[in-house]
């Protein structure tokens, strides 16, 4: 007998972490697109289907078979008061073993930015990742001028690692990347030789 997966829903003071349903198609779409002009220019160029209901089943099949697996955790930012869609955060390539770790992709709609949404979404998450489910590396990745991420991925605790080259297509050119990491506490700068 297959036992149902219990739904991931996360809660914060003013946020909803939830993964996506079919019935956020239309606030989904609607918010990506207001918000492309702020979006497109950090992120991998939109295919023309994006904001296709198609190409929105796709994302909402892959969230949950991806929960389902353990390699990644899609999530959407539903705002408690009135319900409304602000965001998204997912932490994909989780790697168990000797690594313990994940990366972690974000986006906020325009009209919810510098609003300390996302700040909160992403420390609750990061608490989630080591205390829920053991991780103990969080890796992020932003472009080298996008100073908003960069800001929040320091306020929440990550440390400035590097510049990777050429790590992603964003908007139809290969980029550069400044990484950051978050390292569980108890685990920070442990090793086992000396």
């Amino acid at each position: 007998m297959l036992l149902a997966r219990r739904k991931l829903q996360i809660e914060t003071e003013r946020l909803t972490l939830r993964e996506p349903r079919m019935g956020d198609y239309t606030d989904w779409s609607g918010l990506r697109d207001l918000s492309a002009d702020f979006l497109t220019p950090w992120e991998p160029q939109w295919m023309e289907d994006h904001l296709t209901r198609k190409d929105f089943a796709n994302r909402v099949d892959w969230a949950h078979r991806s929960l389902s697996e353990g390699s990644a955790v899609p999530l959407f930012l539903i705002r408690r008061d009135d319900q409304t869609l602000v965001g998204a955060i997912t932490m994909d390539n989780i790697r168990r073993g000797p690594s313990q770790s994940a990366s972690l992709g974000y986006w906020t709609g325009k009209p919810y930015c510098r609003r300390g949404y996302m700040r909160e979404a992403l420390d609750v998450l990061v608490h989630h990742a080591f205390e829920r489910m053991d991780l103990s590396r969080i890796e992020a990745a932003c472009l080298p001028g996008n100073n908003a991420s960069r800001r929040l991925l320091e306020k929440c605790g990550f440390k400035y690692e590097g510049v990777a080259q050429s790590y992603l297509q964003i908007n139809g050119r290969w980029r550069n990347h400044v990484l950051y990491a978050s390292l569980r506490p108890d685990r920070r700068g442990r090793t086992d030789s000396g």
